[in-house]
């Protein structure tokens, strides 16, 4: 996916939203939107009850799912929905759920639904050795984050054990729409970039088309969360309208070389 919007001379719009909110089948339906929108990515988040990144957005929706009956397993029946109409997908988890499921079981059952991928916001890769080992296995990326406190060390392990992208998180602090993009966002993808030409993506904040034209004229992806799930209630064509206003942000910035 990368690889075709670098052909294009342009970034990913990288969208999330978590499965099974506000139901399952209901979630489905706001996955389709994105795709419709015209997102490129798409992060299928696991509704967990003590999330550490997640802001209050988002920890609505995933209360939301959770008392409406979302298990884990509904992740995987989600990615097939996704991919069968279309979409690339991969899942954005905190790491118990996956260790609870069983690491490797958790791989295998992806990759066979048709994930791409796994973020994995609170695990670093000094202690990620069973999962690199199970992504490895069944041919899955696997991308970790770094912010603007990563110190140079931190920075260059965790690029060189991503696989796939690198999620970088334009400020400290939780997931949640802002007003203005992080001034430590550019600074931080150069840093990556002095190391590796792995692509990466620039996460937290954003929620508008000149938002995201900004993020676009300097990192690989944009990556778009609460502002979309602050939409599903209205329903898919609400979802699917910002989706395709922030694709438009993305597809208009001029690229740096």
């Amino acid at each position: 996916m990368f690889e075709t919007c670098r052909a294009e001379s342009r970034a990913a719009l990288v969208s999330y939203l978590p499965a099974g909110y506000p139901t399952v089948d209901g979630s489905v339906d706001a996955f389709r939107a994105l795709i419709d929108g015209g997102t490129d990515l798409i992060e299928v988040g696991v509704p967990y009850s003590d999330p550490v990144m997640d802001g209050p957005t988002i920890q609505q929706a995933a209360t939301t799912a959770l008392d409406a009956g979302f298990r884990v397993r509904d992740t995987l029946r989600v990615i097939e929905k996704i991919v069968a109409a279309g979409g690339n997908a991969v899942v954005m988890t905190y790491w118990n759920l996956v260790l609870h499921y069983g690491v490797d079981a958790f791989a295998r059952d992806l990759a066979s639904a048709g994930g791409l991928g796994m973020i994995t916001p609170d695990l670093i890769p000094d202690e990620a050795a069973e999962w690199i080992a199970a992504s490895d296995a069944h041919r899955l990326g696997r991308t970790f984050l770094v912010a603007p406190s990563s110190t140079e060390e931190r920075l260059v392990r965790t690029v060189e054990a991503s696989r796939g992208f690198v999620y970088a998180t334009s400020t400290m602090g939780v997931t949640g729409a802002r007003d203005a993009v992080s001034t430590a966002a550019p600074e931080l993808v150069a840093r990556v970039k002095e190391h590796s030409d792995i692509p990466v993506g620039v996460g937290l904040g954003v929620r508008s088309r000149e938002q995201a034209a900004q993020i676009a004229g300097f990192a690989d992806a944009v990556i778009v969360g609460s502002a979309l799930v602050a939409r599903v209630p209205e329903g898919p064509a609400s979802v699917e309208a910002l989706t395709r206003e922030l694709a438009e942000g993305v597809r208009s910035a001029t690229v740096a070389p």
